[in-house]
């Protein structure tokens, strides 16, 4: 169960020609798998964004005075969780199908919140480094390993929407981390330890719980899926090899190359580190600026919440319109347009309600664009191991631009910080120039995939003899994947 493919390759359907399944039906069936598998993907990516920026909640809460903390050393403790963050993204998402979705997802989660419940322990610089550092290290794989194990589930079309299922609840966090800190830190003083200390150790605690609920709960393919009959998760499979045509692929170092050459992935790549950058800096530095503008701490752990609030409503229906009119370029360029206003009004704001006010632009439009960036790469890259590392590397360019941020926001430049502003600025505008790059390529890259349709596909149609499908069939899906002639990109 743990070992098989994420789309079961014995089960195949004509290319060409739909499922001969009824609309309705599948419609009923994608919700079936909605009820599965979305709620609990979005429970430990909640987890996974609550662990890892819960410490700019418990900075606001005395951790940094506690600890004897410089900002140097504060922001040394936040970067160093990036470093083998990265590093364990790629490995994890080729690992992914080979060790199975339903034995490593909770094993991360269940490690990493032992390690969180850690940092409630801790009495110095050095010991926060280092259990930072391995948060870093098993909470990487997680990001792209759902983006990655949605698609073994769903269409391309239906993507975006679902990771915004479970990516809204990034901001759902930052909402959430605000009220709980609030709470928590009522138990200051209990059993000795200070309430920055209790915000690690039960939002840890409850990780664990979760991860350990995670093995009874994480099908690992559509065939494992309890809640179908045989005939759904049949139908659940054909339709993605209809998707697919190149799922059956097989690991090989060529694909990892052939993605990180791919100059539609480099111009993602690019805009998820700029994205990256804002991004994290908002979820780690939001309670703190909000603190700088003149709040106590908890006025600020509280009215934290609404910019986040506005940011999970914003995520959503952003991606619902980007999967429903298929316009990935267009919502990506939307959103960042919304919080390219936001930072220019917080820099130009000359009044405390006004640059609070700015925060629900710029937190709105910056969270609504991973998932529309992420489904954007992953829509555009075959077969499976190349869109495994398509979608890994664009984390790894969001979280190198989450090492950006963390050096963003010294306190002596707040609370407009100038700097770091001009910086989001110029940011969320090149992440529109390169959407619109993207662009570009794509359609300059399909009309000459279809120019040269025939000599693309000649050594496979010739090989395989007369009556050859004109495609090339399997193995041209499998060798060329988006580069075949009949494979659309999306825009």
């Amino acid at each position: 169960m743990g070992s098989s493919s994420f789309v079961d390759d014995d089960v195949s359907v004509a290319k060409g020609a739909l499922p001969d399944v009824d609309p309705a039906e599948e419609r009923r069936i994608v919700r079936k798998l909605d009820y599965c598998l979305i709620p609990i993907m979005s429970l430990f990516y909640f987890l996974s964004f609550l662990d890892r920026a819960n410490i700019g909640n418990a900075r606001v809460a005395g951790l940094q005075a506690d600890l004897g903390l410089t900002d140097t050393q504060y922001q040394i403790c936040v970067t160093v969780l990036y470093v083998p963050y990265i590093v364990a993204e790629i490995p994890s998402n080729l690992l992914l199908r080979k060790i199975g979705p339903n034995i490593m997802m909770p094993t991360i989660l269940t490690l990493w919140g032992m390690i969180c419940a850690l940092q409630g322990a801790v009495t110095s610089y050095a010991g926060l480094v280092v259990v930072r550092a391995f948060l870093g290290l098993v909470e990487g794989p997680m990001f792209p390993g759902i983006v990655l194990y949605l698609s073994g589930f769903y269409t391309r079309k239906e993507l975006s929407l679902r990771i915004a299922l479970f990516f809204s609840t990034a901001s759902l966090s930052g909402a959430f981390s605000g009220l709980l800190a609030a709470a928590i830190e009522n138990m200051d003083g209990m059993r000795g330890r200070p309430g920055w200390a209790w915000i690690f150790i039960l939002e840890g605690l409850f990780t664990v719980l979760v991860g350990l609920s995670g093995f009874f709960l994480v099908p690992s393919t559509p065939q494992d899926v309890r809640f179908l009959t045989q005939a759904e998760r049949d139908t659940v499979s054909r339709r993605l090899l209809h998707d697919h045509p190149a799922a059956a692929s097989r690991f090989s170092f060529r694909e990892v190359g052939r993605s990180a050459a791919s100059p539609h992935v480099v111009l993602t790549f690019i805009a998820l580190f700029l994205n990256g950058t804002t991004l994290y800096g908002l979820a780690l530095f939001l309670p703190s600026i909000v603190n700088q503008l003149g709040f106590s701490a908890t006025r600020t752990q509280l009215i934290s919440v609404g910019p986040f609030a506005a940011g999970f409503v914003v995520t959503l229906v952003s991606s619902y319109l980007s999967d429903r009119y298929q316009r990935r370029a267009a919502l990506a360029t939307v959103n960042a347009l919304i919080a390219t206003a936001g930072f220019v009004l917080f820099l130009r704001s000359t009044t405390t309600s006004g640059a609070y006010g700015s925060l629900f632009l710029s937190v709105s439009g910056t969270y609504a664009l991973p998932p529309v960036l992420s489904a954007w790469m992953a829509n555009n890259s075959e077969p499976h191991y190349r869109r495994a590392t398509s979608v890994a590397l664009g984390f790894v360019a969001t979280n190198a631009g989450g090492i950006l941020s963390t050096w963003s926001f010294p306190k002596k430049e707040g609370p407009r910080f100038v700097r770091t502003t001009i910086m989001d600025i110029t940011f969320s505008v090149l992440i529109v120039v390169f959407a619109l790059l993207n662009v570009l390529y794509l359609s300059w890259a399909t009309r000459t995939k279809h120019r040269r349709r025939a000599a693309l596909l000649a050594p496979y149609v010739s090989d395989s003899g007369p009556g050859a499908p004109e495609d090339g069939g399997p193995r041209a899906w499998a060798e060329l994947g988006d580069r075949h002639p009949d494979f659309r990109y999306a825009l």
